[in-house]
Parts: structure tokens; sequence; C-alpha cells
């Protein structure tokens, strides 16, 4: 016998069924010191014209990455909705609590919201907004993206992530979206991929999807932002929402994480001298920088090269790490008619 599904303890105070442009929040109920009785403001923009798909945008699902946010306020406000053929349900803020201390994870439960879905109705702050997004609103769209960068920990070459799954025609509508979206570089997410994603809540649901990594560095990037709101206008003309050319690169590139021992990751506490970028193309035993111990000066310092051929796709942006923190995230080319 099936157990019915709890629905979301998380209410909309908009009506994403009107026409037009509307603002309003997510509800989200949490008794705490600092909220007793009300609720921790998710803000909701629903964007309305005629006719047409439905398209999910989110941003700020970890608190400290800002182009996301950035690109889509940019977007909502410049919108015609009598240009547009579809709806917009935007959410530039889906970790509102965390975005507004400039954290990784929410100050209200010190969780992940990436790495929480499918949630849970009754469970914490995070599950039940996780809970809301799987079983709410993603169900009312017909395509996704979320929009993400390194924070303030990491730096990523700018790359679309569509998801790679057994279902081919969802995998194929993917890429679709990911190639749109106009970046040179796409990271195939395959079995590597986190299930508690969102990426793997939209591939639960049956929607195409594609996440983004956009820089990072805890601030906002004028040209990775200008990338990421051109991405977001060919999605919406690929779906025919609006009206207008698809601008995109001569070439693009697709990579997969083969293996995480291609990775390069820290052997200890100590500083990262770091002499590798971000999108570099890499060999097997190529200088990667020099580990520092700087708390035992009298230890040598270490020489690190590269584990593996391939292509950085992200680097730390600290300087001081801690053993086991990811150094250079190193990805390989993949078939693109895989």
């Amino acid at each position: 016998m099936s157990i019915p599904q709890t629905p979301s303890r998380v209410a909309l105070t908009t009506d994403l069924g009107a026409q037009g442009r509307h603002f309003g929040d997510a509800m989200l109920r949490w008794s705490d010191n600092s909220v007793p009785l009300g609720y921790h403001p998710v803000p909701v923009i629903s964007i309305r014209g005629g006719a047409g798909p439905v398209l999910l945008l989110t941003g700020g699902t970890h608190g400290d990455e800002f182009e996301g946010p950035s690109a889509i306020l940019r977007l909502v406000h410049q919108l015609d909705p009598a240009q547009l053929s579809g709806q917009i349900i935007a959410i530039p803020a889906l970790n509102a609590p965390a975005l507004a201390v400039s954290s990784r994870v929410t100050p209200l439960d010190g969780q992940n919201l990436n790495r929480a879905f499918p949630g849970d109705a009754g469970g914490g702050p995070t599950a039940m907004l996780a809970h809301f997004l799987e079983t709410a609103i993603l169900p009312l769209c017909d395509a996704a993206v979320d929009l993400h960068s390194g924070g303030k920990a990491s730096f990523f070459q700018p790359c679309s992530l569509p998801t790679h799954c057994a279902d081919a025609d969802l995998s194929a509508q993917n890429m679709a979206l990911a190639r749109v979206f106009g970046l040179p570089l796409i990271w195939r997410l395959g079995a590597h991929n986190d299930a508690r994603s969102i990426n793997a809540a939209a591939q639960r649901v049956g929607v195409p999807m594609i996440a983004a990594e956009l820089g990072g560095g805890g601030g906002v990037d004028p040209g990775i932002t200008d990338a990421t709101e051109a991405g977001l206008y060919n999605i919406l003309r690929y779906l025919n929402m609006l009206s207008g050319e698809i601008l995109l690169p001569p070439q693009q590139r697709v990579v997969e994480v083969a293996s995480p021992h291609d990775s390069l990751y820290a052997r200890g506490d100590g500083i990262f001298d770091r002499q590798i970028c971000a999108g570099q193309d890499v060999t097997q035993g190529d200088p990667a920088g020099w580990f520092h111990y700087v708390g035992e000066p009298e230890r040598a310092s270490v020489a690190l090269h590269m584990p593996q051929d391939g292509v950085i796709l992200a680097h730390t942006n600290r300087g001081m790490v801690r053993r086991g923190d990811l150094l250079a995230l190193v990805v390989r080319d993949v078939d693109q008619d895989l």
C-alpha cells in the first residue's frame, strides 16, 4: 500500500495563475528566536504572459553565490509580460536565509539545500524548502534553470550542467538546454551526480533542467553575469517564450568527471600556493603549485603536480586549506554524441 505524500507546509503569498508581473513570498514557517511566530520570506516572482511553457529560474541555492540572483533580477525587471509567451517563476534567492548572511548553508539549521532533496514536509527548514520545490513548484514547470557559482570558497570556469540519465529523451532535452545557454563549456552530470541536488529533483519529476556554475569568489563578476543574463534570454527564445536570435559560441566542449581520483586534494593543513587556473588544460605531472606548512615552517614545502590529464573545471579560492579540501577539480572530454 502506498503512503500518501504529505503536502508542503510552505505556502505562497502570490497567485501563480495571475497575468502580468507579481511579487510575493514562499512562507517558510520555522519558529526560532529570530522569527518565533511569523515566517522566513523566500521571494517568488511570477511573470505570466500569453499561452506557452512555464520556466523556473532559481538562484541563491547557496547563499554566497551572487551571479545567479543578479542575472535573474536583471531579467525579471526588464521583461515586458506582454511580450512573453508563457510564464517565468523566478526564485532569485531560493535559500534566502543563507543569502542574507552570505553563507553557503542556511543559519536556520546549518544544512546544504542542494544536498537536501527530495526533502521532507515535516523536517527542518532546509528539508521543508527542498520538499516545497520538488513537490509544489517543479511539477508546474516545463523547464528549469538553477544558477550557481563557486561561492566564497571556489572559482569555476563558467559552464552549464545537464544531467545524463537513463531516460534518453530527458537527457537529450537537458543537453539541448545546456547548449542554448550558450557557454563554451558544458559539464555533463553522469554517474557522479548527487541524487540530493535540484538536478536530481528535476529528473525525478521529469522536467528538463540545467544548472550552471558561474565563476565565484564571493562577489559579482560583471562579464560572467552578462553572459548568464544572455544565456537566460537564449533559453527563453529556445522555448519560444520570447522572440529574438539565439546567440551561441563557435564551439562548445563537453566534459565530465571521470573519477574523483583525477582531482587534487589538500594533503594537510597549510597554504595552497596555486599555479593553475580554471579552464586550463593539464597533463598528468604538470605543476599545480606548492603546499606550505605555514604552521610548521621547519617542514619543507611540497611541490604539487596534476594527478591526471584533463581540464581544470574549478579550483579553490582559499589560501589556507585543510586536509581533504578540493584544490582542483579535473574533468575529461566526453563523446558529445553520447
